[in-house]
């Protein structure tokens, strides 16, 4: 499944000096990141480099038309499958339109990753603006090549189905293990990190456990009791193995007729002479 970008940037220059600048594929690392070079093999034929997110990519492009002033359209003959167009419209006040259409069909879990989030569109975006302060920034163009591809014969804005025959091609795809593991990694913490953030946002505040350290050293052992064993002597008295009896309670402790001794009064119990129930 293939993606399409398409960004435009007004800049500050005339016409003529923007798509002069533009035909010096050479200067592309200067604006573009992620680019490391382009080479151009003929009038009509480049080959780039370019490593963005960790994955080193390098693909060869065939200049299917190109119309001084107007436009630059291209599509990859092997690696890297994409295809686009480069536009230029007078914006009149000596400043002048720049648009890019560009399909490319991504390839292999981290491209794919960076697909979903949106990579290659903004770095098409920081690409032209890159341009648009490099141009402003010169005045003037580092060179031009005023020549025209299938001009006449014009083929639109070429899409995927123009780069065809760089479908399938790993040859110089230039994908390291380190680099898609790297990317990976980065990918997967990413995600980790949004779902810690989302965990964090529904459950308030983190909470630690606490852990409490003593330091006061650690008791001795306590030696297990020696079972008591009947007939043996403890500490001076013998042990028999049986709980003596209880003698009986004393029957005169217990005699109503205690109080009768100490001349209390049989109805009242008291021994004084005022009445029940009044002060002491």
């Amino acid at each position: 499944m293939s993606t399409k970008v398409e960004k435009t940037v007004v800049v500050d220059v005339p016409l003529s000096t923007v798509y002069n600048q533009w035909t010096q594929f050479e200067d592309f690392p200067h604006f573009m990141n992620g680019v490391k070079s382009v080479t151009q093999l003929g009038d009509d034929r480049l080959e780039w480099v370019a490593e963005l997110g960790g994955v080193r990519r390098q693909w060869e492009a065939k200049i299917v038309e190109q119309v001084p002033d107007s436009r630059v359209s291209w599509a990859a003959t092997e690696g890297a499958t994409n295809a686009g167009t480069v536009t230029f419209r007078d914006a009149g006040n000596g400043r002048t339109e720049v648009h890019l259409v560009l399909e490319y069909e991504p390839e292999g879990l981290v491209e794919k990753i960076g697909d979903k989030l949106n990579v290659v569109e903004n770095q098409a975006e920081g690409d032209l603006e890159r341009f648009k302060k490099f141009i402003e920034a010169e005045g003037y163009a580092t060179g031009a090549w005023r020549g025209s591809v299938a001009e006449g014969a014009p083929v639109g804005t070429p899409g995927v189905e123009h780069a065809a025959a760089s479908r399938g091609d790993d040859g110089k795809a230039g994908v390291s293990g380190k680099a898609v593991a790297a990317g990976v990694v980065a990918a997967g913490a990413a995600a980790a990190g949004v779902a810690a953030a989302a965990k964090k946002k529904d459950t308030g505040p983190d909470t630690e456990p606490v852990t409490f350290e003593s330091t006061a050293p650690p008791a001795a052992p306590v030696a297990p009791a020696a079972p008591v064993v009947p007939g043996e002597t403890v500490t001076g008295e013998t042990v028999t193995g049986e709980v003596p009896p209880i003698p009986p309670v004393d029957e005169a402790l217990a005699d109503d007729t205690v109080d009768t001794d100490l001349g209390a009064d049989p109805t009242t119990r008291r021994i004084d002479d005022r009445p029940a129930g009044g002060p002491i």
